[in-house]
């Protein structure tokens, strides 16, 4: 029971701890549209490992898991979009 109870506290806490500090790099670029410093590949590299991640969350059951990491792909394919926007298509305006 005790280990059970360590293993949802550790979830949780690295579930918020995650989504904390992912959260204020996706607000700021949906504010300011600005994406300079972010670097096209790493996103797509990281919205990957999320979208890897939802799977083994939904495949083991792990809600901390799938729903921190569903989170995390939302705002990586929003920051992508606007990279994309920015880089690609604000260029030939």
């Amino acid at each position: 029971m005790e280990n059970e109870l360590l293993i949802h506290i550790c979830g949780w806490v690295a579930s918020i701890g995650l989504i904390l500090g992912y959260l204020p790099q996706a607000i700021q670029t949906i504010r300011t549209r600005n994406t300079d410093g972010i670097s096209l590949p790493g996103f797509i590299m990281m919205a990957i490992g999320c979208l890897a991640f939802v799977i083994q969350g939904i495949l083991i059951g792990n809600i901390y898991l799938l729903i921190t990491n569903l989170i995390t792909f939302t705002c990586s394919v929003i920051i992508f979009a606007i990279k994309m926007h920015n880089d690609y298509f604000r260029k030939k305006d």
